[in-house]
């Protein structure tokens, strides 16, 4: 059999193998319901903004830093941290065996928040990559599809980012067949008004548990 690594996919390889289709036409305000920030949660979107940026002007904005100076306390300011919500970090995925092909691919997932549902079910809430802060958050599209793929034999649909810590772009997946994405706007964290609604969409996320 062969295994193929998610790390090392392109964006056509994903569609090809997981038979998985680009739709668009959706849009954050389509899927959530995004609120006014408080004047606190600003005075901590700046801090973090303000921190990353300095690191980035200093080229030091490497994928450790990303995630513990940018995603944690995002994440943190979103609601994330707080029941009934569990975030699960760098862990495998279950192989996914491609059906009439000796194919398998394997990962391992950067960070999966999931909620647990009353009959048992394990409910993915959002998938996120990260990259360094120079490299491209594109480049990550390929892993978290495939990661958030998986999530879709049991769940309808699914919200996937990834970043490299300045820019962010979802992906709003939905099971089906055959089973489909649409990427969202670009966000980004250096421009307050798109930071501001980054914060929006992360809150309205946790809101929507």
């Amino acid at each position: 059999m062969v295994s193929l690594r998610a790390s090392d996919l392109t964006l056509d390889e994903v569609h090809e193998l997981l038979q998985l289709e680009e739709r668009e036409g959706i849009s954050f305000e389509s899927l959530l319901t995004l609120e006014p920030i408080s004047e606190s949660d600003r005075h901590d979107l700046d801090l973090i903004r303000m921190n990353f940026k300095r690191y980035l002007s200093a080229g030091r904005a490497l994928e450790g830093v990303v995630r513990f100076l940018v995603i944690a306390p995002l994440l943190q300011l979103s609601g994330f941290y707080s029941p009934p919500i569990t975030l699960k970090v760098e862990e495998g995925i279950a192989p996914i065996n491609l059906e009439g092909e000796e194919t398998k691919i394997t990962g391992r997932f950067d960070l999966v928040a999931t909620k647990n549902l009353e009959n048992g079910t394990e409910f993915w809430l959002l998938v996120i990559e990260t990259k360094e802060g120079f490299a491209a958050p594109q480049i990550g599209l390929p892993q978290v599809l495939t990661y958030a793929h998986t999530s879709l034999n049991r769940q309808s649909s699914v919200l996937a980012v990834t970043t490299n810590g300045e820019s962010y772009r979802f992906a709003y997946l939905q099971s089906g067949q055959p089973p489909t994405y649409s990427l969202l706007p670009e966000l980004n964290l250096t421009d307050l008004d798109r930071a501001i609604q980054l914060l929006q969409v992360l809150k309205a996320v946790v809101k929507s548990c």
